[in-house]
Formats: C-alpha cells, sequence, structure tokens
C-alpha cells in the first residue's frame, strides 16, 4: 500500500514518517532527501520545482510493484502533488490511503518550526513566515487528519497505526 503523508513544515511529518517506517519495514520516501540529493548533484537550486515529487512519483510506483509498503513523506501541498501520489499507487495496483498531519497549536508549531534542526546537509529550512504564507491547498476529498499538537511522536505514531487500522 501507499501511505502518502503531508502537511506543512513543522507538523512532525519526517518523524512520524520514519517511526512508521522503521515499525512495518516499509520504504520511507521523504521528497526532501530527493531534493536535495538534485542539488547536490549540481542539477538545480532551491526551490527544485516539481521534480522531487516526479522522480518520487516514479521510486513510489516501483517499490509498490515489488510489493513493498511505501511511505511518501511530502508537503504535499497541492491538488495536482496528492492527485499524481493517488494515481501513483492506481499504476502500481495498491491501495492508497491519504494522511494529513496538522499542528494546531500556533505556538507549538512556531517553536517546532523556529528550533529543529537540519538533517540533511545544507537543506535550507523555511522560517516561521515562509510556513504561514505558504501556498497550502485546501483538500477536496477525504483523509485521514491526524493533530500532532500537544503529543510525543510515539502517541502520533500510536494514534497514526489505530487510525490506518493497521496491525
Amino acid at each position: 500500500m501507499l501511505i502518502v503523508i503531508g502537511g506543512l513544515p513543522g507538523t512532525g511529518k519526517t518523524t512520524l514518517t520514519r517511526l512508521l517506517a522503521a515499525r512495518y519495514a516499509a520504504v520511507h520516501l521523504r521528497v526532501d532527501t530527493i531534493e536535495q540529493a538534485i542539488v547536490r548533484a549540481g542539477l538545480a537550486w532551491h526551490p527544485v520545482g516539481p521534480a522531487g515529487y516526479v522522480i518520487g512519483y516514479a521510486l513510489a510506483e516501483e517499490q509498490l510493484r515489488l510489493g513493498l509498503t511505501v511511505i511518501a513523506d511530502s508537503v504535499n501541498p497541492l491538488a495536482i502533488t496528492r492527485d499524481t501520489w493517488r494515481d501513483t499507487a492506481v499504476r502500481a495496483g495498491s491501495p492508497a490511503i491519504e494522511v494529513e498531519l496538522v499542528c494546531s497549536d500556533p505556538a507549538e508549531h512556531r517553536h517546532r518550526v523556529t528550533s529543529r534542526s537540519v538533517d540533511l546537509p545544507d537543506l535550507p529550512l523555511p522560517g516561521w513566515q515562509q510556513v504561514v504564507d505558504r501556498d497550502y491547498e485546501p483538500w477536496d476529498r477525504e483523509h485521514l487528519v491526524l493533530d500532532t499538537a500537544g503529543q510525543e511522536p510515539e502517541d502520533s505514531l500510536d494514534a497514526l497505526i489505530q487510525r490506518l487500522d493497521l496491525p
């Protein structure tokens, strides 16, 4: 199956997707990692544009065709990116589950954004105002929404597993 986890920066996507991938021995595809590899190769500069997503879709489809569970980790801000993740699963003959992470406490969200450290060399992290001003389209279909405010990562993981009805 393809589990697509999106949300604004600082909502806990990468922390949660890493925990979920480790728990289920799933493939973790992080668009930030792909984009940063493109930049390090000298093929583009930030912002990279759609290239990271397009490569992510191709890698996800290949892994799904191998029968592996794939967890896609990206902001996923636009209807077109969400549609293409879903189309990727359809082409591979796999189910897709879409999850949006939110942090409903603005003070906590701001603290997360302004205090986190870079885990990918030279990855530019957005500031709070960039997160607030980001183009982020509302979702136009049913999806799971998980609020990570006031929760430890393991608590969010347990809540997500329960909502996904995973063993």
